[in-house]
């Protein structure tokens, strides 16, 4: 069978691949077929194309041939990163909100000059790219060259990308000069105070991700058989979300994983809340919780939530629940256990995107009280989208999301209840926002089609 174009999600431990057909005329999503990730023995390929013939036998066909093949990875340890900033709550902020949106996995920040301790823990991290930032464009200088030049030292053989004060381009140029480190300079990341300027660094962030993926253990074969881009998984969802944004307005994307939950946003702030602002925030932003998950993380939800409470939420015994967190699989088969992850996914979402947006603060001094705002203002989201796993195949999915709105203890910038859940039926987000480079409005359709469930 001929398939047109073939996506394929590189995981650490599945390699999915979705099939699409008819880009040109009614572009239709096909079928998944899913294989082992085989980083560990050494060619990623081995998967990759077991996850075709998984995909060939679904269909109800002996082979597969297609005309491109491209894909999203979060294998090999996925994008690892290490910031390193002037002021946290400025330019380090600013490097962070770049490199989480273009779907990084931030291993170490740093504020301020680097020590030699900082340096150790640079190697031992090994990450895929190193992000220097610090000052406002023709403002503080030399941090951020004091911190170039201990790293070009380092000679690491690691690309850095530098988003920090203009004025320091031609100096920065000259530290990595003659070094193994391939150096990308791009506009500052804080070019004024108040003022945030990540989308050129994520950009950047991602074409470097996709030059150098091919040399992680395991990835190095991945181009004989994918012919198009290579984006970050995380960085794809996000990329997704920004174009649906422009097709249909503010929004927050979800995706509780085994590991970890990932949350997007791309929102204005209101009129009110901008007012009161004390941190400017990216229009675009995402945050991952390391901690929350419902397979690898499960302990950690658990545990938030309080063996107790989950016994009288799911209205069984100490015992049966000591059962199923024992006998826990990643895919849920009874009833029971469907409503267990239904509770760990809930908690996860709810806690998640608390964490991912702002609130509200009453400073009380001598004129009286005086309202701040500080971090994202969700007020405005007209869609709540759930992706991944869990919010794509529960039963209770749709109830789960409804209630974030629900959860707002009063002083929260979270959605309202007027915002509209939709899921990502097919379960191809991240498919489509590698897919929206080359295709972008093919991918915009695929993605209206998978959240009204065509």
């Amino acid at each position: 069978m001929k398939i047109n174009l073939l996506v394929a999600e590189i995981g650490s431990t599945t390699t999915v691949v979705n099939a699409f057909n008819d880009l040109d005329t009614c572009p239709k999503f096909i079928g998944q077929g899913q294989s082992a990730t085989s980083v560990l023995e050494g060619d990623v390929n081995i998967g990759l194309k077991g996850a075709i013939d998984d995909l060939a036998k679904n269909l109800g066909e002996k082979s597969i041939d297609y005309d491109e093949l491209i894909a999203t990875s979060s294998a090999a340890g996925g994008l690892r990163m290490t910031v390193h900033g002037l002021v946290y709550d400025m330019t380090v902020k600013a490097a962070k909100e770049a490199a989480l949106g273009a779907g990084a996995n931030i291993k170490f920040i740093t504020a301020g000059r680097l020590r030699k301790s900082d340096l150790r823990k640079i190697e031992e991290i090994k990450p895929n790219i190193i992000l220097i930032a610090g000052g406002v464009d023709y403002g503080e200088r030399d941090t951020a060259l004091y911190n170039a030049e201990l790293i070009a030292e380092m000679n690491l053989n690691i690309p850095v990308i530098y988003a920090g004060n203009i004025e320091n381009h031609e100096d920065v140029k000259e530290i990595f000069q003659g070094k193994e480190t391939e150096l990308y300079i791009v506009d500052n990341v804080y070019p004024k105070i108040d003022e945030l300027n990540v989308e050129p660094t994520r950009k950047v962030i991602q074409e470097v991700f996709e030059k150098h993926i091919i040399h992680a253990p395991g990835m190095e074969h991945v181009r004989e058989m994918v012919t198009g881009p290579i984006m970050p998984t995380p960085g794809a969802v996000m990329e997704a979300s920004q174009l649906l944004y422009d097709d249909i307005g503010d929004l927050l994307t979800i995706d509780v994983g085994g590991a970890t939950t990932d949350v997007h946003s791309v929102t204005e702030d209101s009129d009110e809340i901008s007012r009161i602002l004390i941190n400017p925030e990216p229009k675009a932003k995402r945050t991952v919780e390391g901690d929350l998950g419902v397979y690898v993380s499960m302990k950690n939800v658990v545990e938030m939530v309080g063996k107790e409470e989950l016994t009288k939420e799911l209205k069984i015994s100490m015992e049966e629940l000591e059962n199923l967190i024992f006998h826990h699989k990643p895919i849920p088969e009874t009833n029971l256990e469907k409503r267990f992850v239904e509770e760990l996914t809930l908690h996860a979402t709810i806690t998640a995107v608390r964490r991912h947006a702002g609130g509200l603060k009453h400073l009380y001094g001598p004129s009286g009280k005086k309202t701040i705002a500080e971090g994202k203002d969700l007020t405005q989201v007209k869609y709540i989208i759930g992706t991944g796993g869990a919010l794509t195949r529960l039963p209770n999915r749709k109830k789960i999301l409804s209630e974030i709105a629900l959860s707002n203890k009063g002083n929260d910038l979270l959605p309202n209840t007027e915002a509209e859940i939709l899921i990502d039926n097919h379960y191809i987000m991240a498919s489509l926002g590698v897919m929206a480079k080359k295709y972008p409005q093919v991918a915009l359709k695929l993605l209206e089609n998978s959240l009204k469930g065509e």
